[in-house]
């Protein structure tokens, strides 16, 4: 078995993902562990190291053909210089995982934020397999991005680029202020953090709706009664819709990417979510930006993260 194999490591505030990829991105094995943020930055580090030893060692492969190991984290991160700049969830401030992890390891290791690598995981072996020109919104608590050009990511000067969640989309008489400080953002009115504020909001006010009822609403419990025909949950569903394609139409005017991918909790919503966006796209968007481009849902879920991490060492 002479094959080259990457470990991608999805770096999360409970638990640690590990995974093998070869080298056209099917994912061979997995393994999960807790990141045990409480004991500190060395035993989380100690523990990354752990489980990418170890889900190598339970494997068919050796040690001799991994070729790398990449990591994706919520948080700033320096990729160039491989520094995880902050990442609350973990506790991590100006580590400099790359080379603490060479070290360790013996191996490459290219580090990027989760978003990024969920978006080059879709792009190398999910919703965007043989496409050069994606867009990926990860719909969640928040609204995360990658944008994949060529097959590579797209990082922009300072590694900031995609951070799609923070295009301003929605009119100051009707914005409030986003968890970046800034006012309008995209991911007030289209995350699951969004659409279960303009809920309760609604509910608040005294709306005639189901969503009264209910005692902690998700957003699924929006969608659920959107569908069910509460027209409240509609319309909070339609906003949610109309900014989210907003922004793709903005996006489309400077990319002109050729599949637009929707991941995350929210996008599982289907066609009540999907058809209003591509109606909206289809309104704001130049034709000549229409022609070919696609708007599709995520397939590779949670394991987009671990995939894309491992193709750091291939498509970046």
């Amino acid at each position: 078995m002479s094959e080259n194999i990457y470990v991608g490591v999805d770096l999360g505030g409970t638990a640690i993902k590990v995974g093998i990829c070869n080298e056209e991105g099917q994912l061979l094995h997995t393994y999960e562990g807790p990141t045990e943020t409480d004991k500190g930055v060395d035993t989380v580090i100690n523990n990354i190291e752990k489980y990418v030893r170890l889900i190598v060692e339970q494997s068919p492969f050796t040690w001799d053909q991994l070729a790398g190991v990449g990591a994706g984290v919520a948080g700033f991160t320096n990729v160039r210089e491989g520094i995880i700049i902050l990442a609350p969830n973990i506790g991590f401030r100006d580590v400099p995982i790359r080379k603490i992890l060479e070290e360790r390891l013996g191996k490459p290791v290219k580090i990027d934020n989760d978003a990024n690598v969920a978006a080059l995981g879709e792009a190398w072996s999910g919703a965007g397999k043989g496409i050069d020109n994606c867009v990926c919104f990860t719909l969640g608590t928040g609204v995360g991005g990658g944008i994949i050009i060529n097959g590579k990511i797209y990082q922009g000067f300072s590694g900031m680029a995609g951070e799609l969640g923070h295009i301003s989309v929605v009119p100051d008489l009707e914005a409030i202020q986003c968890g970046c400080g800034k006012m309008g953002c995209l991911e007030t009115v289209s995350s699951a953090t969004g659409i279960i504020r303009m809920a309760n909001d609604a509910v608040e006010r005294g709306d005639r709706t189901s969503l009264a009822l209910e005692e902690n609403i998700a957003a699924k419990t929006v969608f659920d009664a959107a569908k069910a025909g509460d027209e409240v949950a509609l319309r909070i569903v339609n906003r949610a819709s109309f900014y989210l394609g907003k922004a793709m139409a903005a996006v489309a005017a400077v990319l002109n990417p050729e599949r637009f991918i929707l991941g995350g909790g929210v996008s599982k919503a289907g066609d009540i979510l999907f058809n209003e966006v591509k109606e909206v796209y289809a309104k704001l968007a130049p034709e000549p930006l229409q022609q070919g481009v696609e708007i599709v849902p995520a397939k590779l879920g949670n394991d987009a993260g671990i995939v894309g991490a491992a193709g750091l060492h291939i498509r970046s």
